[in-house]
């Protein structure tokens, strides 16, 4: 369908003034409102740099007594004997029942309850699962299992003891498949810190639906496999895959010692571990060294279900974690959509605002999002009902990535509560019903909105989640403007980003530098893409660009007459246009292309993408468009 027919069917369009036009985008008009300006504040650079400053919290004071517990359990003296050690070690038992802070997901219990694991959309028979992990499962489902993510849900799907008989059969199962004192202890995906953590937590947390049966001989079994995991990371939480497997491994450990018997030294020594493993994750603006939303939230969530072992146990937690806590809320928040769920960034995809407002009311932090998250990296401006998130920072370090992207200079737009560009997102939900083939793809430059230089990834993409070289430096400029009917404008501000990578500067000697004006009443983002010399004299010859925008789920699209424009039909009513203009480089071509995009749940909706493409000389060029609201 083509722009002037798309318009015609939509009532938005009939209301603006009729048929389609092109508009205005020069350069004389990207000059002035993005450039030109004496009575602009002068903008702030932020310093480039490739990791983020580092949280520095200290573990709680202690006295001397506690401090002398800490290192004797530290170097092997067993728990018990510094506890108690004129008696004999108490019976196993848990000292308290843990009320769960945060809700499961009831479609996913039920799914257990009819026999399957729900991951990502995709259903799992859990008779044909391999607990002892020598049938390779994806990682989605890895984590879902051995992670015993699902006990949460299985909870809220039914009363209690609806759902005891399902959890005590995948339970007894997986103890089966992983006996305590075989000789495969600690090896597979089983075992990875991460999983032995997360399912550590899962167990004491909702202890009342794996304990609550009569038979003595499977609690004791089930106290004993508690007692052992603890042990085991007692040993092993070093060991971790990256920080944020740490940190689930420590927040296990101090669980534990809060609520098994003889567990003081426990605690002691987790909560010393723990406050420095959390330090190391986070910098100073709240962000994870991974800059995944995912990892963000997955802390969010250990600190809040450790923080209720605390109230089970009527103890304060150390107030390095409540601040800790605070911290980590902003951030998340300034990736949040008009419709209350997050952008696709480092992995994620569009986490459902519903899911995402139990998980801010369970932690306790009430505050605002951040608007210049500089550490993290990505930037946020609110204008009117739209949301613009910009990514202006390199990709997390490779030892930190679980399934770093090579998202740079990418954004994304809503209006409302509808999402006009987005990312495809999900590499992290591949092996749910998005492919597993597909992970590597959805990592890509190309499946971000930005700019793609010969379909080459600006940061190269790894397997297993890692990245290699590629952006080293982000140089970012922000500032608020004023503009009047003289300059093109409609009497309103706008915010203008600038933000540059050298990620192509190895291979083709050219620098990415994208500039974006949001007007202060969302209605309209002027865009201009520029490839720039990196250094010394430009090489000769011409190379392939693509400049990316991903559209929204539910918008239908239609070329202009023209060619060099498109009317997004919104599914609300809304009528938007974008246009190609004119800069320093060559044409280029407009095209209507298919895309991919993962939902609230981490599933697969087929999308569109706008595509702006042609040749560029090696000595640069500049590309400008418009995002505008008719009407």
């Amino acid at each position: 369908m083509d722009d002037a027919a798309l318009r015609e069917r939509h009532g938005a369009a009939r209301e603006a003034g009729g048929e389609a036009r092109a508009l205005p985008l020069g350069p004389s008009a990207m000059d002035a409102l993005l450039v030109s300006g004496e009575a602009e504040p002068p903008g702030e650079v932020i310093e480039p740099g490739r990791a983020l400053a580092l949280a520095d919290f200290a573990p709680p004071s202690l006295g001397a007594g506690e401090r002398l517990i800490r290192l004797a359990y530290r170097l092997g003296v067993p728990g018990a004997t510094l506890a108690a050690p004129l008696r004999r070690p108490a019976k196993q038992r848990l000292l308290a029942t843990v009320a769960s802070p945060i809700a499961g997901e009831r479609a996913a219990g039920t799914a257990l309850r009819a026999g399957h694991f729900l991951v990502h959309g995709a259903r799992i028979p859990i008779a044909g699962v391999d607990f002892a992990g020598a049938g390779r499962l994806t990682p989605p489902a890895e984590r879902m299992v051995h992670g015993f993510a699902w006990l949460a849900d299985l909870e809220a799907c039914a009363p209690r003891e609806a759902c005891t008989a399902v959890a005590d059969r995948i339970l007894g199962a997986w103890l089966d498949a992983n006996p305590h004192s075989s000789a495969k202890l600690g090896k597979g995906p089983a075992w990875a810190v991460a999983n032995v953590g997360q399912r550590l937590l899962a167990w004491l947390v909702h202890a009342p639906l794996i304990l609550s049966h009569h038979d003595k001989a499977q609690r004791a079994r089930i106290l004993t496999a508690i007692a052992a995991h603890a042990r085991w990371l007692d040993r092993h939480v070093g060991k971790a895959e990256d920080l944020l497997g740490e940190v689930a491994g420590w927040c296990a450990i101090v669980a534990a010692g809060l609520l098994l018997p003889d567990g003081r030294p426990r605690r002691l020594y987790g909560e010393a571990g723990l406050i420095r493993a959390l330090g190391e994750l986070v910098g100073d603006d709240g962000g994870v060294l991974s800059r995944s939303p995912l990892g963000q939230i997955e802390a969010v969530t250990l600190l809040v279900r450790l923080r209720a072992c605390y109230q089970a146990v009527r103890r304060e937690p150390p107030a390095a974690l409540g601040a800790i806590l605070a911290l980590l809320v902003p951030p998340l928040l300034a990736l949040m959509h008009g419709d209350g769920a997050l952008g696709s960034w480092q992995g994620g995809w569009a986490y459902e605002a519903e899911r995402l407002a139990v998980l801010i009311a369970a932690s306790g932090v009430r505050t605002r999002p951040l608007r210049d998250v500089r550490q993290w990296g990505y930037q946020r401006v609110v204008a009117g009902k739209g949301v613009l998130q910009l990514d202006a920072a390199p990709p997390p370090l490779a030892r930190h990535a679980r399934t770093g992207c090579a998202s740079t200079l990418a954004f994304e737009l809503s209006a409302g509560a509808q999402r006009i560009v987005v990312n495809c997102g999900g590499a992290a939900a591949a092996g749910g019903l998005i492919p597993v083939r597909l992970e590597q793809g959805l990592r890509a430059t190309a499946a971000h909105s930005t700019l793609v230089l010969d379909d080459a990834n600006s940061t190269a993409v790894l397997m297993n989640g890692r990245l290699g070289p590629g952006v080293g430096e982000v140089e970012i400029d922000r500032r608020t403007m004023t503009a009047d009917a003289a300059n093109g404008g409609s009497g309103s501000g706008a915010t203008r980003l600038e933000a540059s990578h050298d990620g192509y500067a190895a291979r083709y000697g050219l620098l990415h530098r994208r500039i974006l004006v949001f007007r202060d009443d969302g209605s309209e983002l002027r865009g201009e893409d520029l490839l720039v010399p990196a250094r010394g004299r430009a090489k000769r010859g011409k190379v392939p660009f693509a400049i990316r925008f991903h559209i929204g789920p539910g918008i239908e699209l239609g070329r202009s007459a023209d060619g060099q424009g498109v009317g997004l039909a919104l599914p609300d009513g809304g009528y938007w246009q974008f246009r190609a203009g004119s800069g320093d480089g060559p044409g280029a071509e407009v095209t209507i292309e298919e895309s991919l995009w993962a939902d609230g749940q981490g599933r697969p909706q087929a999308i569109q993408q706008i595509v702006l493409q042609g040749l560029v000389s090696r000595g640069g060029g500049s590309f400008a468009w418009l995002l505008k609201k008719m009407g």
